[in-house]
Formats: structure tokens, C-alpha cells, sequence
């Protein structure tokens, strides 16, 4: 907008147009590449640092309380964790060009398919990693040059020996096991056939522009299956449409492109937004129910709930899926119906209309039945 100036602008005035924000992660990563993208696309002005063993069990908890990646550090010194507040800080410093849609359904679609793109699809992700074994050389490689960058390969590749056991061990509780294993190929499969179907129209999910929903399938879609060897040759080299779509999100046009008009919809997000509505849904009532039992019996000044809970079944593809429950997937949830609440009257009742005609007209009523705060990687009861 002429008269404003731009983030830019604003790092030049500051002074700290030599100090670029930096960014801790990994190209191993799930949520990295989430934030690589969208800084990318944003025109931030940024160092790309591999998260070393010093930074991540020490620097890191050190600043935010958990031993995560992705982490941006800002020129002024402060460490955002968490892609979400990580965007928040960033779209307030760097205004122009949006990625949260502004009208109604847009917008509601986008925050649903970004919370979808970063929860349903972790057991996906893990899976299509660690069950196929030509997949570790990579994780080896990637992992203990990023850990340990100046010891020799013999260590390096002992810890990424030790990380990669740790994040095995993750597997069963998201529901990552041989009896599921089938349902979860299938629904895959059918996804990406979807998503090559729209990326054949369409250059991102809501137009010309990449929304926070496009960030959030990057996730997944680029450090997982894009880039480990046996998805990459197997799910994406033969969708040239979704791996073109990988590419643009990787290499944008800073700040470039424009949403949909008239608040539309594509039809070619049917698939998705059922999957959301009949399957995510179904998995956040199971998660609700779980935390309401868990709330009886936490102890008397523990607001903070666990990672995780017991185990959770509900619908995907033509089967069932069974996984521990993650109450943090109901904050992702509570941020959804938050932005709906803000909308106006004449929003909401557009909204509505939309969620009618998805076969969800009590969508934006979801009852979470408290108040949720995000620490770290967990989540607690405020009040």
C-alpha cells in the first residue's frame, strides 16, 4: 500500500537490516518446511541454520520452554517456537501479502486444512519414513551432519542411530502399526490423487496465492514425502502436478499472487474438506472426550495436560484409525472457532451456509469444553 512501509522498510530503520532473522530447523523436518516456505514467500530476509545437538537439547529449551525445531530467532533477540505464532510474529513485521484469507469462508476453510495438513497427517508422514528402509540413509546423512557437524561419520551416524530408535518408538502411539497399515496407504494415495487433481487447475489450494492451508500441507508433503527416497519416487514423481506444487512452495513469488474472488471455494477441494469434516472431526470428539475424563482426575493445581492420552478410534478412507489422543490438536481446533467468533453476523452465516452444504452444519459449534493455552508442545486448562 503506497504511503506504508513495507517489513523491509522496517528492518532498514531499525538498523538490523545486518542481523537477518534465523531459522533452527532441518530439511528432515515436518514443521521446517512449513517455515522455510512461508518465510520464503513473505520476502524475509533470513539464515537457514541446521539445528545442531548444542542448540537443540540446550539453546532452545533454554528460550522456549521445549527441545523443538522450528525455531526463529528474530534481529531483536527473541525465539519464536511453534509454526503458528512463529506467522503471527512475522505477519505483523511483514504485512503485505496476507496468507490467512480475509473473507469469511476462505478463511475458515484455510485455518481447517492447515490444522488437518499438521495433525492428521503426522502418522502418514512417520510412516511412510520409518517403514520403508531405504528412506534412513537420508535421515542418517541429514541428521547427524545437522547434530554433530565437526565429528567424524562413525559418531555422527551413532546418534542419528540413537534419534532415529527415539522417533521409532513414537510410532504405535500415533497409530503407526502393521494391523493399520493398509487403511493408511489407502487413504494417502487417494489424497494425493486429489491434490494432483487440483493442482492440475490450480497453482495453490485457494487461487494464485499460498494460504496458511498450502503452508500446512508443506509439512508433510516436502520433508516427509518429498523428499525421503521411497515416497518421493513412489507418491510424488508420478504426480507432476503435486510436485510442481512442492516446487512453487519451495521457490515462491515473494509476495505474489491473489485468493479466489467473491470468497469461492474451489470444487476441487471436495475430497479434503470431506476428509475434514468426517474423518478430523470425528478425531477431535474423540480427543474432547478424552481430555474431559482426564480433567476428573488431574491433580489439584496441574493445569497442564499430557501429551498424550488414550487411545482414540474414528473413520478414515473406508476403515477405521486408532491412535493415542493429543490434546493439542483441540488449541489447533480452539483457533479455528476463535476466528469464526470474530466474523461478523454476515460472516458467520456464510460460514455456516458452507459447513451446511459440507454435511457439517454444527461445525463451527464444536464444543471444547474449556479454554486451552498452548506451553511448548503441551497444551493447559487456562482458568
Amino acid at each position: 500500500m503506497e504511503g506504508r512501509p513495507s517489513g523491509l522498510d522496517r528492518i532498514r530503520e531499525s538498523g538490523d537490516m545486518n542481523k537477518p532473522y534465523v531459522l533452527h530447523g532441518w530439511h528432515l523436518s515436518y514443521f521446517s518446511g512449513k517455515t522455510r516456505a512461508y518465510l520464503r514467500y513473505k520476502g524475509v530476509p533470513f539464515e537457514d541454520r541446521p539445528v545442531d545437538a548444542l542448540t537443540l537439547m540446550w539453546k532452545i529449551p533454554r528460550k522456549t520452554g521445549a527441545a523443538v525445531m522450528p525455531v526463529v530467532v528474530t534481529p531483536d533477540g527473541q525465539w519464536l517456537q511453534d509454526t503458528k505464532d512463529i506467522a503471527a510474529a512475522i505477519e505483523q513485521r511483514f504485512p503485505e501479502a496476507p496468507v490467512t484469507p480475509a473473507t469469511p469462508r476462505q478463511r475458515i476453510a484455510a485455518l481447517l486444512l492447515e490444522a488437518w495438513a499438521d495433525e492428521w497427517w503426522i502418522p502418514h508422514a512417520m510412516h511412510y519414513r520409518w517403514i520403508y528402509p531405504e528412506n534412513y540413509r537420508l535421515f542418517q546423512a541429514d541428521s547427524g551432519d545437522g547434530l554433530l557437524p565437526w565429528f567424524p561419520r562413525p559418531v555422527k551416524n551413532r546418534l542419528a542411530a540413537y534419534v532415529a530408535d527415539k522417533m521409532r518408538g513414537y510410532l504405535p502411539a500415533v497409530g503407526v502399526i502393521p494391523e493399520q497399515r493398509a487403511v493408511m496407504e489407502s487413504w494417502t494415495e487417494a489424497m494425493l490423487d486429489a491434490l494432483e487433481r487440483h493442482f492440475a487447475a490450480m497453482p495453490f489450494l485457494f487461487g494464485t496465492r499460498p494460504s496458511v492451508a498450502d503452508f500446512g500441507l508443506i509439512g508433510p508433503l516436502y520433508g516427509h514425502l518429498g523428499r525421503d527416497p521411497w515416497p518421493k519416487k513412489h507418491l510424488v514423481e508420478p504426480r507432476p502436478h503435486l510436485k510442481a506444487w512442492i516446487a512453487r512452495m519451495n521457490a515462491p513469488r515473494v509476495r505474489g499472487g491473489d485468493f479466489l474472488p467473491d470468497d469461492a471455494i474451489p470444487e476441487t477441494l471436495a475430497p479434503l474438506l470431506h476428509a475434514v469434516f468426517h474423518e478430523f472431526y470425528p478425531m477431535l470428539e474423540g480427543i474432547r472426550d478424552e481430555v474431559r475424563a482426564s480433567l476428573k482426575t488431574l491433580k489439584p493445581g496441574r493445569a497442564r495436560l499430557p501429551r498424550a492420552l488414550g487411545m482414540i478410534e474414528f473413520p478414515m478412507a473406508q476403515g477405521r484409525f486408532r491412535r493415542a489422543a493429543m490434546p493439542y490438536t483441540l488449541w489447533m481446533m480452539q483457533r479455528v472457532l476463535d476466528a469464526y467468533g470474530a466474523l461478523d453476523a454476515a460472516g458467520r452465516a456464510s460460514v455456516d451456509a458452507w459447513t451446511a452444504a459440507q454435511g457439517a452444519p454444527e461445525a463451527m459449534r464444536f464444543d471444547i469444553g474449556v479454554r486451552l493455552k498452548r506451553v511448548g508442545l503441551h497444551v493447559k486448562v487456562e482458568g
